[in-house]
């Protein structure tokens, strides 16, 4: 018994220990660098006094005068252009033929033909373009027909990309940090330990490595979204004589072979039902018999008559 309660003790002051002595490790870094770097600042400070207050007054100089250096903008860039064309077909083929000359894709297109309720002939196209070649692509699709409308809107990342990465090698770090208590880890219980917190970590890791990544490639592609529509009703013409003869003579077999199949159902409902119709037609007659039959009559006999 003493022996199975000594065992956890000892692996968890281990597993203290060696945490302990990574941060203080750390600390110790910090801490040794800040004091080599006082030692040389108090000896240069007594060699030469009078040179003290000029290093410092020249290096807060330099402090405030540094210009804080700017990252260029992480932009997500997202356009739109409405345009009416002629043929919605012969401009959906230059939008293709736009697309591969801009090193782009098409990732949705949407055609909605002519409807009564709405006679023209309509499509949506969405594009995406490297970020470098948004304008060029522009104003090539603004050649294809009339602009009714366009629009660009733009979103600032560069925050969350910073934060996305300072978690990520701050993970990244823990990660390998972990991985070196684990190795130097004894029991079963403290490497099972380890290895679960371990697993955590690089769960965190992939998820924060695939939200940067989704990001960054939001950044270098710019979406755009192409909506045509044609100029004037995509009617039909006017058949020739030959096809609506062919019509009208399609439509009417049509409608004979319909009719005779209605003939043909309507027979088979009345063999189906000739039993009942059959008793339904007896008991009418046997009614009309036995109504003659027992009727008064209305003519008078000759009896009655040489009476009177």
């Amino acid at each position: 018994m003493y022996t199975s309660t000594k065992l956890p003790r000892t692996s968890a002051l281990f597993l203290s220990a060696l945490l302990g002595g990574v941060i203080f490790t750390s600390c110790a870094s910090s801490e040794r660098s800040a004091n080599r770097a006082l030692p040389q600042i108090a000896a240069d400070g007594a060699a030469n006094p009078a040179s003290a207050p000029a290093r410092e007054s020249s290096l807060s100089q330099k402090a405030e005068t540094a210009p804080i250096a700017r990252s260029r903008p992480q932009l997500i860039k997202k356009a739109a252009i409405s345009l009416t064309v002629n043929s919605v077909d012969k401009t959906i083929d230059a939008v293709s033929q736009i697309i591969n000359k801009q090193q782009g894709d098409l990732i949705g297109l949407k055609q909605q033909q002519p409807k009564s309720d709405n006679p023209r002939y309509t499509a949506t196209i969405q594009l995406r373009i490297p970020e470098n070649r948004l304008e060029p692509t522009l104003e090539e699709l603004a050649k294809l027909g009339t602009v009714d409308s366009r629009n660009i809107t733009a979103e600032d990342v560069g925050d969350r990309l910073v934060d996305f990465q300072a978690r990520l090698t701050n993970l990244q770090k823990t990660e390998a940090n972990l991985q070196k208590i684990m190795d130097r880890a004894g029991s079963v219980r403290d490497v099972l330990s380890v290895a679960q917190e371990l697993s955590n970590v690089r769960e965190t890791i992939e998820q924060i490595d695939a939200q940067l990544k989704s990001l960054q490639n939001q950044v270098a592609y710019s979406t755009i979204t192409l909506n045509l529509e044609a100029a004037v009703s995509s009617t039909s013409p006017q058949p020739a004589f030959g096809l609506q003869v062919q019509e009208t003579w399609n439509n009417s077999t049509h409608s004979l072979s319909a009719f005779s199949v209605g003939l043909l159902k309507l027979g088979i409902w009345l063999i189906v039902y000739s039993p009942y119709l059959l008793i339904f037609a007896a008991l009418v007659y046997g009614f009309k018999h036995w109504r003659q039959n027992h009727s008064p009559r209305l003519t008078q006999t000759p009896e009655s008559t040489s009476s009177e």
